[in-house]
């Protein structure tokens, strides 16, 4: 077995205070794929079965290019840390043996690097990426602020990641199946109601909408409500005003404004009808 140099990036090492000292090393080895079980806390949850494929005739062809990353758990038996597409790949290719980089079984700091890693490297979808930035947050029991300077993101980057979690199971599955982008899941965060979160994806599956046609249709829904609810917020006064005063009038009457100050909108269909109220009025 060969010892070869700590190969984790400068970036990711420094991020965890990961030491690069011998002892720490790295050892790289081909061993047996069976002898590897999937770690828990990988993020990634849905494979394209299709891009698998492809990856799979790939290393038929050309052999693994990047080896995967693992901790032995006991004599001939290993946890898979990172690489998980080009282990699946390698057993649907039919490979017996896959090169690995080998990390001591007794670094604390496996789970978190196991994360970030598949964080920075795999291309997870969005939904991945805030499930992973949950579990760092729990495990670790940092804050966002924390979170985002270990992961180079800023706060807000990381909570729009997060809030993804908290809308309806078949959205989060919708953007698991790449069916909607991380643009269209935050014009939906914006939506208070999950009914109409629901209402507004189906729309963008069934309509093919863009992340802009998406954003404006969201921007109009939230415009609308905004209006529908200045006009709920009328005064019960002025409410009761405009009753007494249709009565008196003999006509539709309305008022703009709130009870410091507005307009009172006296109607009239014709002169007859206008002299009518002004003679109310003692006019004329």
């Amino acid at each position: 077995m060969v010892n070869k140099r700590n190969t984790l990036g400068r970036g990711l090492g420094s991020l965890l205070n990961v030491s690069e000292n011998k002892d720490e090393s790295k050892f790289f080895d081909e061993i047996d794929i069976n002898d590897i079980t999937i770690n828990k806390d990988q993020p990634r949850e849905y494979f394209n079965e299709e891009k698998l494929s492809e990856l799979s005739l790939s290393i038929k062809k050309h052999g693994i290019i990047q080896p995967v990353t693992v901790r032995k758990i006991n004599d001939n038996k290993y946890q898979l840390i990172s690489g998980e597409r080009r282990y699946r790949a390698s057993k649907l290719s039919g490979l017996t043996k896959i090169p690995a980089f080998i990390r001591n079984n007794n670094d604390d700091s496996l789970l978190e690097i196991a994360l970030i890693e598949n964080i920075q490297r795999e291309n997870l979808n969005s939904l991945e990426i805030a499930i992973s930035y949950k579990k760092l947050i729990d495990e670790l029991k940092i804050k966002q602020e924390e979170l985002g300077e270990r992961v180079g993101k800023n706060r807000t980057t990381i909570n729009n990641y997060l809030r993804l979690l908290k809308l309806p199971p078949s959205i989060q599955k919708g953007i698991k199946e790449s069916k909607i982008q991380m643009g269209h899941a935050r014009s939906l965060i914006a939506i208070v109601n999950s009914d109409v979160q629901l209402k507004i994806y189906h729309l963008i599956l069934k309509n093919k909408l863009s992340v802009r046609k998406t954003e404006e249709l969201v921007r109009n829904l939230n415009t609308k409500k905004l209006t529908n609810l200045k006009k709920s917020k009328k005064n019960n006064e002025l409410i009761k005003l405009e009753s007494k005063l249709s009565s008196f009038f003999g006509t539709k009457i309305t008022t703009k404004g709130d009870e410091k100050s507005g307009k009172i909108i006296v109607p009239y269909k014709s002169t007859n009808d206008l002299n009518r109220i002004l003679e109310l009025l003692d006019i004329i």
